[in-house]
This record gives C-alpha cells, sequence and structure tokens, in this order.
C-alpha cells in the first residue's frame, strides 16, 4: 500500500504543478469550473492508470512464471526510475511563466499539458500493475488524490503564484525514484 501511495502521489503532483500554474493567471477561482476540472481530470487519471493496468495484465499472460515476474519487476522498476528522473529535470530546468492575471482559463493550452501527464500516469499504470498492485484500490487512490492536488494547486497559484511547482515536482520525483528502488530492493531479495 506504501509503495501505492508513493507512486500516485509522485504522478499526482505533477498535476498540481500544472494546476498552480494554472491558478496563478485566473482572476478568479471559480467553483462551477475547479468542480468540472476535478471531475475530469480524475477520471482521466483514473482511466489512464486502468489502462495501463490492463496493458500490463496482458503482457504479463505470455511466457513462464518466473520470466514474467522478474521481467515485470524489472520493467516497473525502470518505469518508476524514468518518471521520477523526468519530473526531477522538470523541478531543474524550473520553466516560469509570465504572471499575468486572465479573465478566462485557457482550457486548450491546459488539455495539451494534461495528454502528456496522462501518458505518464499510463506508464506508471503499467508499472503498478506489474507489481500486482490491486486496481481498485489504485483507482480509488487516483481519484482522491487528484481531486485534492486539483484544488490545492488552484488555490496555491491564486494566493501564491506559480513559484512552489518546482518543490512539487522535487517531491513528486523524489517519490517516483524511491517507489522504483523499493521495487528493485524488495522484489530482487525474492
Amino acid at each position: 500500500m506504501l509503495e501505492e501511495t508513493m507512486v500516485v502521489l509522485g504522478i499526482s503532483l505533477e498535476i498540481f504543478g500544472a494546476m498552480e500554474c494554472q491558478g496563478s493567471l485566473v482572476a478568479k477561482v471559480e467553483k462551477k469550473q475547479l468542480s468540472v476540472f476535478c471531475a475530469v481530470l480524475a477520471v482521466g487519471q483514473a482511466l489512464a492508470l486502468g489502462m495501463g493496468d490492463m496493458l500490463s495484465l496482458f503482457l504479463a499472460s505470455h511466457g513462464t512464471q518466473d520470466k514474467k515476474d522478474f521481467l515485470g519487476q524489472v520493467v516497473a522498476a525502470s518505469i518508476l526510475l524514468i518518471l521520477g528522473i523526468r519530473l526531477l529535470f522538470k523541478a531543474w530546468r524550473n520553466e516560469g511563466i509570465v504572471e499575468r492575471r486572465e479573465e478566462k482559463f485557457e482550457i486548450r493550452k491546459f488539455f495539451r499539458v494534461y495528454l502528456r501527464s496522462i501518458l505518464f500516469t499510463f506508464l506508471a499504470g503499467v508499472s503498478l500493475g506489474f507489481l500486482g498492485s490491486s486496481i481498485a484500490i489504485l483507482l480509488l487512490l487516483t481519484l482522491f488524490l487528484t481531486v485534492l492536488v486539483t484544488i490545492v494547486g488552484m488555490y496555491t497559484g491564486y494566493r501564491l503564484g506559480f513559484e512552489h511547482k518546482m518543490k512539487a515536482y522535487v517531491l513528486g520525483g523524489i517519490l517516483l525514484v524511491a517507489g522504483s528502488v523499493d521495487v528493485m530492493v524488495r522484489y530482487m531479495q525474492t
């Protein structure tokens, strides 16, 4: 359960950074619009995670049991390590944005960023599927954390600007790398 929470929180913190940037640009946080974003983001994340899990089950259904387990663990650890390094690199780059109030939320620009994020959530779902994680727990955790980071990210950006996104990316990267190390240590011992 700890491993699953670390991974899902790690990938959710990227959404926090994106929502913080959006929150720093809006003139007013509209609760109705924020509710729609929460629903869309949570469902999208859950679907991507679930599809990744299904792909891992499909891929794991071929080959001998010993080979599947070892290969799945190597693939899972590698995916988590790459995702963690990617977030750490994103924090290191620390791309700034021009903070200027906008009356309207730029939905197209936000969804382009979000679609990239869904790809990484899909990959995290593949890795967690190879580790035999419970899909029901993953989906509940994903829905809860996505809604939480969406709301907190939007209001953090609205009140404080986008400066905390780097910290979120670093924390997310550390959680994903730690998840990868945990997989390597725990599963390599067996």
